[in-house]
């Protein structure tokens, strides 16, 4: 985790605010049109020179948006990362503009990580979602395509009191689509997202466990802004327990999703590639405008790339060397499993306007806010 200190592990471009999609927990408040103050493609290639030349490893790029194919100039911004030596990503919006020729064309170029948004197991909770009837059955269309492909392909789900009973049936969904990667965001809110109901801290532990046991059947799990999954995995290693329900004292979500998913599947290997980064700590966004942040949930501002090199602003801004040194209040920052986990710095400050507070969605933050009382 060293290295984290002076250069992030993951770089994402918010490359366009455009989408035409109109999601309803949308972090970007994404809209149909580009807003002013877009980097240009003159100020997207410095930048990523600029990433290119960062200290090895080099980061992953991820283009992102809004919708990333919206920029007209993504396939040469494409082309000139990996021409620089950088693995890329891309997260596009399933629209019309997701053809196989345009993903024929980025494999060419060298991309071969795709990550697509599924926030439902059927139409009426996934459609309902994004806005768009019919958006369900297109976005299975591009899992299927992209996997024939032969991308490394992620599945993103974001967790929210909408859809988080349908996350068995979700996860049965990507196993039977071949998809080897599944990304859950535990919502923020922040964008439109403020207007969706966020679940809590009992239900957090509960899901954090199912997806445990999702990454046991041998499906690679990381999660978004829910940090705390890290140590519900640890814990669950140390304790190996055959029934986590009743030695951790799960509730009724968690035993109806580990029911619905069924047992371990005996040739897989449970595992799950979570690295200890987080918000600032290996992470790094920078928006449409240029404006750099610890991630995109975390609205504070730490400069502007066009103002100063992305690499200083990680690696000398004092909020993010405080985040990596661990200056965490309260129960976040004396918890035994904080420099694993670390709790959700987007979530602490929507909460409370502190980014190094505590992460509200923890179960073990409002046992102690519990037991103070």
């Amino acid at each position: 985790m060293a290295r984290y200190d002076v250069a992030p592990h993951l770089v994402f471009w918010e490359t366009t605010k455009a989408c035409a999609l109109a999601c309803r927990h949308c972090r970007a408040s994404a809209q149909h049109t580009a807003l002013p103050g877009e980097l240009s493609t003159a100020e997207g290639l410095a930048l990523i020179d600029e990433i290119a030349g960062l200290p090895a490893p080099r980061p992953i790029m991820v283009f992102t948006g809004g919708d990333c194919f919206e920029r007209p100039d993504l396939f040469e911004l494409v082309e000139h990362a990996t021409g620089a030596g950088l693995r890329v990503g891309v997260s596009p919006s399933v629209t019309p503009r997701l053809t196989p020729a345009a993903m024929q064309r980025l494999y060419a170029l060298g991309v071969r990580s795709v990550s697509i948004s599924l926030d439902g197991a059927g139409p009426a909770t996934h459609d309902g979602v994004r806005g768009i009837e019919g958006h369900f059955d297109k976005t299975v269309a591009a899992l299927e395509m992209l996997v024939s492909m032969g991308f490394r392909l992620q599945v993103n789900t974001t967790v929210m009191r909408r859809n988080v009973t349908e996350l068995a049936d979700i996860a049965a969904l990507l196993e039977r689509l071949g998809v080897g990667i599944w990304e859950v965001f535990f919502l923020v809110g922040v964008g439109r997202g403020a207007n969706v109901d966020e679940i809590s801290p009992e239900m957090a532990e509960d899901v954090s466990h199912f997806l445990v046991d999702v990454a046991n059947r041998g499906m690679t799990v990381r999660t978004v802004e829910a940090p705390f999954f890290r140590r519900v995995h640890e814990q669950r290693l140390e304790a190996d327990v055959e029934d986590p329900a009743t030695h951790f004292g799960l509730g009724e979500l968690y035993r109806e999703l580990s029911a619905e998913l069924g047992p371990r599947r005996a040739d897989r290997i449970g595992h799950s590639a979570t690295l200890a980064t987080g918000d600032g700590r290996g992470i790094i966004f920078v928006a449409h405008d240029g404006e750099v942040h610890a991630s995109g949930f975390l609205p504070v501002s730490l400069g502007n790339v066009r103002d100063e090199t992305l690499g200083s602003i990680y690696a000398t801004h004092s909020l993010l060397t405080e985040l990596r040194a661990g200056h965490l209040g309260g129960a976040c920052g004396v918890c035994d499993y904080s420099r694993l986990c670390g709790g959700s710095r987007a979530r602490a400050f929507a909460r409370s306007g502190d980014a190094l507070g505590e992460d509200p969605a923890c179960l073990r933050v409002q046992e102690a806010q519990t037991a103070a009382r």
